[in-house]
């Protein structure tokens, strides 16, 4: 029997929030994104929020919502886009907000707690090594370390470094179990895919260890074309030469540009695709070289040599899931889907989906290594018309040979690849065997049969008591 008011008394000694507007904010992500999780979430809040300053009383929220059958969802920024963070079976929001601390920074490592800023965890490497954090979500100035490891996959810096749950990508975690008597784990090598980008569902990760970089001032660059095969081209070149040392690279199909990055009207048409680069300082002459070869482009803004009478800002707070967010900003019905164009056949693949969709699809890729090799992923926008049509456009990319990873869902299967990670499972079934931790997102605990026809509908989905 669930007791959610013997719960928040005994844990009454430690941070909760009162405020009932709080408890909503901080029982919401940006889920909003989605013009089909929003009216099946917007409803859903916590029934209490606890913020944990230590492991220790990580553990004691843990040792007494399981005894309370209390679900306890964990949330970091609560910048992800897919409800990876609503309580949908209500009960406790668990926010590690105070768990902040960078811990040590060695050579090639940091050690960090889950709750630290990526921007501030960025920020202590580089003042204390000269070193800086390999990738990172375009959200870096509000997205949280933890919730970048158990909800994301990957971002800037993954033309370089490929996925987040690639090897070597993460060196270790700590994780903390639910049960009667919490245990706290650590983790390396194959035993990470337990818990990275699992949302939550199976521990609690309470320190990280991942891998560094040399830190470099990125030269920020826009690049423009009115061929939409030549931008997609030079951004696939940039990122194959092997001596052009590079962050980011992203495509932006016309109008995309000038209809919803605000700042570029003066400088960009509505024929203008447009790319966006991160280039080390060291490799801009190898850059400028590259970029002369191929006639039809053109360097409209530097970094390091803005004439801009307003200056756009980051570039990567242009790409990955920052370019959905400037369109819905100007357009509401506009949406996304997350594709993977894999290596050969990428370029190949995102024209045809281009000639298929365009203008109702328009193309934005992400440089990424995939196995090594460059593809990309694609976060296309899309005009929102009506859910069927929304499913319709992920059954015609599949069926041409795109991988979609469906941000329309809130589950890891159906977000994913559709199928059952039973590391992730096993894992569950061991250090959660109530099922308490962030229900409803795991379709293989709630429903083993489940046959991927229709969309999941987690059956105890509730607001607060």
């Amino acid at each position: 029997m669930t007791n959610i008011s013997a719960a928040r008394q005994a844990l009454s000694h430690l941070d909760i929030e009162k405020s009932q507007a709080n408890i909503r904010a901080s029982s919401r992500d940006f889920f909003w994104y989605s013009p089909v999780l929003k009216p099946r979430l917007d409803h859903v809040v916590a029934d209490f929020v606890v913020r944990p300053r230590t492991q220790d009383e990580v553990i004691e929220v843990l040792k007494v919502c399981y005894a309370h059958n209390v679900p306890v969802t964990t949330r970091g920024a609560g910048t992800g886009n897919y409800g990876q963070a609503m309580p949908l079976a209500g009960g406790c929001v668990m926010h590690l907000i105070h768990m902040n601390a960078v811990k040590e920074v060695k050579l090639g490592r940091v050690t960090c707690e889950p709750g630290v800023l990526l921007k501030d965890l960025d920020a202590h490497c580089i003042a204390h090594s000269g070193q800086e954090i390999r990738m990172f979500s375009s959200t870096w100035a509000t997205a949280t370390i933890g919730g970048f490891i158990a909800g994301g996959s990957g971002g800037v810096g993954s033309c370089t470094w490929g996925s987040l749950r690639d090897l070597g990508n993460i060196v270790r975690l700590r994780v903390v179990t639910m049960e009667q008597e919490p245990r706290v784990l650590e983790f390396t090598g194959e035993e990470l895919a337990r818990v990275s980008h699992a949302y939550g569902t199976n521990g609690i990760i309470t320190e990280i260890e991942i891998p560094l970089a040399p830190a470099y001032d990125w030269v920020e660059m826009f690049v423009t074309s009115e061929d939409f095969g030549q931008a997609m081209a030079f951004a696939d070149d940039v990122a194959n030469s092997d001596g052009i040392l590079i962050k980011l690279a992203s495509v932006y199909e016309a109008p995309i540009a000038h209809d919803y990055f605000q700042r570029f009207k003066p400088y960009v048409t509505q024929k203008d695709n447009l790319i966006g680069l991160m280039v080390a300082p060291h490799s801009m002459d190898g850059f400028k070289t590259l970029l002369k070869r191929n006639l039809g482009l053109t360097l409209i803004y530097r970094s390091d040599e803005n004439d801009w009478e307003r200056g756009p800002g980051r570039v990567f707070e242009y790409g990955w899931n920052h370019t959905t967010l400037r369109a819905l900003k100007v357009d509401p019905s506009v949406t996304y889907l997350q594709v993977r164009y894999g290596f050969p056949e990428h370029r190949a693949l995102v024209e045809k989906m281009r000639t298929e969709f365009a203008p109702e699809v328009l193309q934005h890729l992400e440089a990424i290594r995939m196995d090594g090799k460059l593809g990309f992923a694609g976060l296309s926008l899309v005009k929102f018309t009506s859910e069927k049509r929304l499913d319709e456009i992920v059954r015609l990319h599949e069926e041409a040979g795109a991988i979609i990873f469906n941000p329309h869902r809130y589950t890891l299967e159906e977000g994913g690849r559709q199928s059952v990670d039973d590391r992730q499972l096993r894992f569950k079934q061991e250090a959660d065997p109530k099922g308490l931790l962030n229900p409803g997102k795991m379709i293989a605990w709630d429903d083993p049969d489940f046959g991927y026809d229709s969309m999941y509908v987690y059956p105890k989905i509730q607001a607060a008591e």
